[in-house]
């Protein structure tokens, strides 16, 4: 008789808005059917059966909000009857969270059995399941295991190493109940009418993780002008080949390749320790609908440039659809966001916890510039920003960064080998 919760579909979702049934009550299930179209904070995604029988009940409505772990709907197995079922919710109510008497979201375990938490008890009094490595890490980083129980991405919900390297190291400001947001939100202004939109989950979380990046990081910016020319005519002559690249194609390579040459960049903060990965895991801004999206080339600093072409139109085409698995979201460990197709020239970006490092990309524009014969002549010019994590790169390392980045662009012939 299994009951159907809301599955934790991407590594900081505590909640997912159901947007659309696929199947109605009495409907026969299958093994893959797909049930719901449920919206998280990243994307929307599609929410397949893992168990075979008939949908005897659905708990939520369209457009209801259900934390990660609590029951959406009711599978009747095959020889059973409804009256065999515990009737601890009943049909279309809403979720938990809304009553007095909601579950904790951190308390629950997906795959394990739900236990009611009261509303004023604490989660440390709740046993939480974590590998001794997971501890280990969680006690080095100065990490609470209470802010990430229930979110555990291993069997049974447990806590693993991955989860507690990537969790954020303080909790994510909300938005409701402070004195500094209640302050700055907006009040009703005469004579001026307005729409309201109301917040996608996205939305919301994009809110809280650019606040806590921006509240809880120390953030510095350097800057560098790239001579693009060698640039532009690289892509002319490898798009003569037949393998057509684009100019961002070349930049994430480059900032793959060149925190390969300067690892110090390619970090994350702990408490007690910086985290300094051997891989370059890429995550690639982009834009969607409801926000931006930063999902992730994987070993970036291996592929070469038809991969890397291949991977980011992949990525971008599926994002856009919202086809993107939540895994594909996960393990990033620096950032590019390119704003050059929209003709921004420079700009800064806010760090992507828990990396060290985003770099902030503008578009390629014809200037003025004085050549090694001191003759004023136009050139070609891309100016690329470098926001940093002040608690674990200094500005040298920073500099020593970005002229191996230069060095790269400004001789892009050395991106074909490996």
């Amino acid at each position: 008789m299994p009951e159907i919760t809301m599955p934790k579909l991407s590594d900081t979702m505590t909640e997912g808005t159901l947007l659309r049934w696929c199947k109605q009550k009495g409907d026969p299930i299958e093994i893959g059917d797909l049930l719901a179209e449920v919206e998280t904070d990243k994307a929307t995604m599609e929410m397949e059966a893992f168990e075979e029988g008939i949908l005897s009940e659905l708990f939520v409505e369209e457009g209801a909000k259900v934390p990660v772990g609590s029951p959406i709907a009711f599978i009747l197995g095959k020889n059973e009857t409804l009256t065999e079922r515990s009737p601890s919710t009943s049909p279309l109510t809403p979720p938990p969270s809304s009553t007095s008497n909601s579950l904790t979201p951190q308390a629950i375990t997906p795959g394990s059995s739900r236990q009611a938490v009261p509303s004023n008890t604490t989660i440390s009094s709740i046993r939480i399941k974590v590998s001794p490595l997971a501890r280990k890490i969680a006690a080095e980083r100065g990490l609470r295991l209470e802010t990430v129980a229930g979110k555990g991405t291993g069997p049974g919900g447990r806590i693993i190493a991955a989860d507690v390297i990537h969790a954020p190291l303080t909790p994510i400001p909300t938005s409701t109940g402070t004195a500094s947001s209640s302050s700055i939100l907006p009040t009703p202004i005469s004579g001026n009418p307005h729409t309201e939109i109301p917040l996608t989950n996205m939305r919301q979380i994009i809110a809280q993780r650019l606040l806590a990046s921006k509240t809880d990081i120390p953030h510095f910016y350097l800057s560098i002008e790239i001579d693009a020319a060698p640039m532009v005519a690289f892509r002319k002559e490898f798009n003569a080949t037949g393998n057509k690249i684009t100019f961002n194609d070349i930049v994430l390579l480059a900032v793959a390749r060149a925190a390969i040459e300067k690892p110090k960049i390619n970090a994350a903060f702990g408490t007690t320790s910086i985290f300094q990965y051997e891989s370059v895991n890429l995550s690639v801004a982009i834009a969607v609908e409801e926000g931006l999206v930063t999902p992730v080339i994987r070993d970036a600093h291996l592929k070469s440039l038809p991969e890397i072409s291949a991977a980011v139109k992949d990525l971008a085409t599926r994002a856009r659809e919202k086809k993107l698995k939540p895994e594909e979201f996960s393990g990033g460990t620096i950032t590019v966001s390119n704003l050059g197709a929209y003709g921004i020239n420079q700009f800064c970006a806010i760090i992507n916890p828990p990396q060290a490092a985003i770099l902030a990309v503008g578009a390629i524009v014809k200037k003025p510039v004085v050549d090694a014969q001191d003759q004023i002549v136009i050139g070609q010019r891309l100016s690329i920003t470098l926001s940093g994590d002040h608690r674990v790169v200094d500005g040298a390392v920073a500099a020593e960064y970005l002229a191996a980045l230069r060095l790269l662009l400004e001789s892009p012939s050395r991106l074909l080998t490996v």
